[in-house]
């Protein structure tokens, strides 16, 4: 049976994370806060804060930057977009 969880991203009882995802209290947080529908969403989203700040996880400034996008994803009141961020066109 899969582990669920009261989602504070989505609002609602949906199906945990198999795994906590950072090996900190960050990671216990989204563990038991978070489902794997709205982790799913924060790695597309992901995706485009490391592209558009041009983030290097190797270094704590970026690592910092990230977390804080992370947590207000996850967390607060939805995402900020990059400075100039343009979506891509769909053809």
């Amino acid at each position: 049976m899969a582990r669920m969880v009261q989602c504070v991203k989505l609002n609602k009882e949906l199906e945990g994370l198999e795994f906590v995802p950072f090996p900190n209290e960050l990671g216990q947080r989204i563990y038991d806060n978070i489902s794997k529908e709205a982790w799913q969403m924060w790695i597309h989203h992901s995706v485009m804060v490391i592209n558009e700040y041009r983030l290097n996880l190797a270094t704590t400034e970026s690592q910092e930057i990230y977390d804080r996008h992370l947590e207000e994803f996850l967390f607060g009141e939805g995402a900020e977009m990059p400075p100039g961020y343009r979506p891509p066109q769909t053809k």
